[in-house]
Order: structure tokens, then sequence, then C-alpha cells
């Protein structure tokens, strides 16, 4: 494909860039593979707007180095929206990479009506970690089920790490039909300092209505 150049650029630090890409999703597909990341991000600015290649975005994740380049393809994929995207990024919850991880988790944060659905699934994954990352999006989601799968966590899981996160999140929107599942909570995890404390401090919070 021939370079197309527009009078379009990109300031990156002091060095301004010109497009030499059409600005369509062909040419910034092309652009998404330019050795340099500040095309790559453009590239990756551009593609949000075609829903078409959420897939495309997503898939340049599992090679991009590139921290900025990283974030706007998350910003894309977070824009696009929708069921496909989140199902792209539920992936990334296993990965070894934190910022890919991370950067799932906030999108999944911004997606409500796609996560939601979603929940259940991730709550009672076999990986602890899965849902310990299921936890972290419930602590942001806007979702009004979110206080009845964090009691479901509290009633069934028996991860003390899962645990102790879940306390956490009922510390934040726990109501006071909890309190006597924390209560039992408390029982079963007698040896366990944190999940004392954060007990103390999740009925605290619940009593208040702090």
């Amino acid at each position: 494909m021939g370079f197309v150049k527009s009078q379009s650029q990109d300031v990156v630090g002091s060095t301004t860039h010109e497009r030499e890409y059409a600005r369509d999703p062909a040419g910034c597909l092309e652009q998404l593979r330019d050795p340099d990341p500040a095309r790559r991000r453009w590239a990756a600015r551009d593609l949000g707007e075609y829903p078409e290649h959420a897939r495309d975005l997503a898939d340049a994740l599992a090679h991009e180095e590139d921290p900025t380049v990283r974030q706007a393809i998350f910003d894309s994929l977070a824009r696009i929206g929708g069921d496909e995207v989140a199902e792209l990024l539920l992936p990334l919850l296993r990965s070894e990479d934190a910022q890919l991880r991370n950067g799932a988790v906030e999108v999944l944060t911004e997606l409500p009506d796609a996560t939601g659905p979603r929940m259940e699934q991730l709550l009672h994954d076999p990986d602890p970690d899965v849902r310990i990352f299921a936890l972290d999006i419930l602590r942001v989601l806007p979702h009004p089920k979110s206080p009845d799968w964090i009691a479901k966590i509290l009633a069934e899981d028996d991860h003390v790490n899962v645990i102790a996160v879940a306390v956490d999140r009922a510390a934040d929107v726990g109501t006071p039909a909890m309190v006597e599942l924390l209560e039992e909570v408390g029982q079963r995890f007698a040896d366990e300092p944190y999940i004392q404390f954060a007990i103390r401090t999740a009925l605290e919070r619940i009593a208040t209505g702090a």
C-alpha cells in the first residue's frame, strides 16, 4: 500500500510527526505495525472509531510493549465497548503481565452492561487470582448486584486471599443483611488476623452507614 500523506501531526515530547498513512481502517492497521510507537499510538486511537476492528486492537496487545500504545489500545477498546470487547479482555485477567491485567480490569469496570453478565463466571473461576481480579472489578463496577455477588463469595469461597478481598469489598458496599455472614466468616477464619481486622472495619462501616 502506498503512503498517503496528510496534514495531521502528533506531538511526542518535543518531536512532531507527520502522518504517513491513510486515516481509514486499512491505513490504521498498517500503521499499527509501524516501528515508531507514536504512529502505533495514532493507529490505536483512530481504530477506536471502528468497532469491527476491536479484535485487531486486542490482538495487538499480545505483542505491543510500549505502555503508551497499550494505553491507547485500552482507551479505544473502552470507547468501542460491548460484549465482544468484554470477551476479548477476559483472557487478559490470566496474563503474567501486570499492565495488561490492570488495563483489562480498568476497561471492564467501565462496561457494566457487558461485564455484569460475566461476573458469575469470573467469581467462580478455578483460579483464585481471577476471582480476586473479579472482586477488583466490583470495587468500582456500578452494578446493582454487586452486594449479592460479594455475599455469595463470602458464603462459598474458601481461599483466604479471596475472602480477604471480598471482606474489603463488603466494607465498601456492605448492607445490614451481610452482618451475620461476616460474623460467620470471622469464625471460619478465626486464625487470620487481617481478616479479623477487615471484618471489624466492614461491620463498623455497615453499622454507621459510612
